[in-house]
C-alpha cells in the first residue's frame, strides 16, 4: 500500500503548500485530542501524565515545525568548470519504515513521521509491542486530516517478525529506528542486502559533569529528573554523575535529599514525578544491576527498594537509587541500565573528567555544570557526544539536531538536519555548450 501510494498516488507530487496544510492539520488535531492521547500514552508506558501531556504537545509542535519547513526544502546551484548550469534537487526516498521504542512512543513517531511526510515519502510506522496504542491514535489523526490512503500505515507486532520484515523488505527504501544498540546492529545486517538507507538512535550512558564552581543547588535539584524521569528509561538519562572531588560529598548529600523527595506513585496523579517501569522483567533487570553495583564495591546511598505503599503494589515500581563511590570501570558505570539508577563518580581535574566521560562505548547526550565559560567551551569541544548541555539538562530542541556518536547511532534527527535523512540528492547538469 505504501509503495502504491508513492508510485501512483498524489502525495510525492503535491505542491509544497498543499503538503504543508496536511501537516498543519495533523498538528491541530493532535492538540484537539491532547488529553485523550496523553492519557493513553500514560496507560501505554506508565509515565506521569504531566510528562505525557508535554510530549503530546511537543509532537504537535514537531508536525508544525516540519509543515513550515516544507517550502524550505531546496537544492543548490553549483559553479562547475564545464559550460552550463549545475543544480541539485532533494527528492523523497520512497517507502520509509519508522520503528519506534516503548519509552517515548508518540513523540518519537512525530520526530520521524513529520520530516518523512514533509519530504514526500510514504511511511510505515511500527510501534513497540509494549506500547502500540498511541501510534494507532496517530493513524486515526492522519486519517481525520485527510492524508491520502497508503501514505501513513501503522503495523503492530513484535520486532522479531514485523520489524525484521520491514528491515529486509525490498520495497522499503529506508529504516529509521530508535531502540537498543543490539537491535540496531541487527537492523543494519537486515538492511544490507538491499542497501537500504538506515538512521539509528540507540543507547546511551550520558554523563553529568559537576565542576567545583558549579551551582550545586541547581545542579542537584534539576539533575534528579534528568536521570530518574520516565523511571530512568531514557537513552539520554544522565546516569553517570562525574563530580569534582572537592564538592563530591556536598553534591551527593544534596542529590540524595532531592531524590528522596521525588513523588513516586500513580502516573495518572498530576503530582507524580516517577511512575512504574515498563514491566516486571525490566524492574528485575534494574534490581540486578543495583545488586551488581554493590558487589563491585559501590555504596547504595538511597533507594533501590520496591515501595511498600499499597498504591504501588500493582505496578513495576522502584524507588530511585543512587550508587556512590562508583569507579568508571564498573559494569554499572559502563552498561546501560535503563532504569532509575545514578552512578556518582569522583574526578580530580578537567582532564580526568574528560577522559572518564569519553571512556564509554556510547556518546549520545550529556551535561556539564560550571560558571567558567572558558572551561565550558573547552570541555564541550572535547566530549565525544552528539548533544551536550551547559548548566542545564535539556537534550532536545525541535529546531536543533539530535543524535549520537559511537554506538549511540547514525544520523541526526530534528531540525533541518533531519530532512537529509529522508531525501535523496539528485544532481542535474544542463549544458549550454
Amino acid at each position: 500500500a505504501a509503495h502504491r501510494a508513492f508510485e501512483e498516488g498524489p502525495w510525492p507530487r503535491l505542491r509544497s503548500p498543499e503538503r504543508a496544510r496536511f501537516l498543519f492539520t495533523i498538528a491541530r488535531l493532535i492538540r484537539e485530542r491532547l488529553e485523550e492521547i496523553a492519557t493513553v500514552e500514560t496507560q501505554n508506558v506508565g509515565k506521569p501524565i504531566r510528562d505525557s501531556r508535554d510530549e503530546v504537545g511537543a509532537a504537535a509542535d514537531c508536525f508544525e515545525y516540519y509543515a513550515g519547513a516544507i517550502p524550505r526544502i531546496f537544492g543548490e546551484t553549483i559553479p562547475v568548470a564545464s559550460p552550463g548550469l549545475d543544480f541539485t534537487l532533494r527528492e523523497p526516498i520512497g517507502v520509509v519504515a519508522l520503528i519506534v521504542p516503548w519509552n517515548f512512543p508518540f513523540i518519537m513517531a512525530a520526530w520521524k513521521g513529520a520530516p518523512a511526510l514533509a519530504t514526500g515519502n510514504t511511511v510505515i510506522l511500527k510501534p513497540a509491542s509494549y506500547t502500540p496504542l498511541s501510534a494507532l491514535l496517530l493513524g486515526e489523526v492522519c486519517q481525520a486530516a485527510g492524508v491520502p490512503p497508503g501514505v501513513v500505515n501503522i503495523i503492530t507486532g513484535p520486532g522479531s517478525t514485523a520489524g525484521a520484515s520491514l528491515a529486509g523488505h525490498p520495497l522499503v527504501g529506508k529504516i529509521a529506528f530508535t531502540g537498543e544498540t543490539d537491535t540496531g546492529k541487527q537492523i543494519m545486517h537486515l538492511a544490507a542486502d538491499s542497501i537500504k538507507k538506515v538512521s539509528l538512535e540507540l543507547g546511551g550512558k550520558s554523563p553529568n559533569i559537576i565542576f567545583d564552581d558549579a551551582d550545586l543547588d541547581e545542579a542537584a535539584n534539576t539533575s534528579a529528573l534528568a536521570v530518574f524521569g520516565n523511571a530512568g528509561q531514557d537513552c539520554c538519562a544522565r546516569s553517570r554523575a562525574f563530580v569534582h572531588q572537592r564538592v563530591y560529598d556536598v553534591f551527593l548529600d544534596k542529590f540524595v535529599a532531592r531524590t528522596r523527595s521525588l513523588k513516586v506513585g500513580d502516573p495518572m496523579d498530576p503530582e507524580t514525578e516517577v511512575g512504574p517501569l515498563i514491566s516486571p522483567s525490566q524492574r528485575e533487570r534494574v534490581l540486578g544491576y543495583i545488586r551488581l553495583g554493590q558487589e563491585e564495591g559501590a555504596r547504595l546511598a538511597c533507594g533501590g527498594d520496591i515501595p511498600t505503599d499499597p498504591g504501588c503494589a500493582r505496578g513495576s515500581y522502584l524507588l530511585p537509587a543512587v550508587l556512590a563511590n562508583v569507579q568508571n570501570r564498573m559494569r554499572v558505570a559502563q552498561e546501560e541500565i535503563f532504569g532509575p539508577v545514578l552512578c556518582v563518580i569522583p574526578f580530580r581535574d578537567e582532564d580526568e573528567a574528560v577522559r572518564l566521560t569519553n571512556e564509554s562505548i556510547y556518546g549520545l547526550s550529556g551535561s556539564l555544570w560550571t560558571r567558567d565559560i572558558g572551561r565550558a567551551i573547552r570541555v564541550a569541544k572535547r566530549i565525544r557526544t552528539g548533544v551536550l548541555s551547559v548548566n542545564c539538562n535539556r537534550s532536545v530542541h525541535i529546531e536543533a539536531p539530535f543524535g549520537g556518536y559511537k554506538l549511540s547511532g547514525i544520523g541526526r534527527e530534528l531540525g533541518m538536519h533531519a530532512l537529509s535523512l529522508y531525501t535523496e540528492v539528485k544532481n542535474v547538469f544542463i549544458s549550454t555548450g
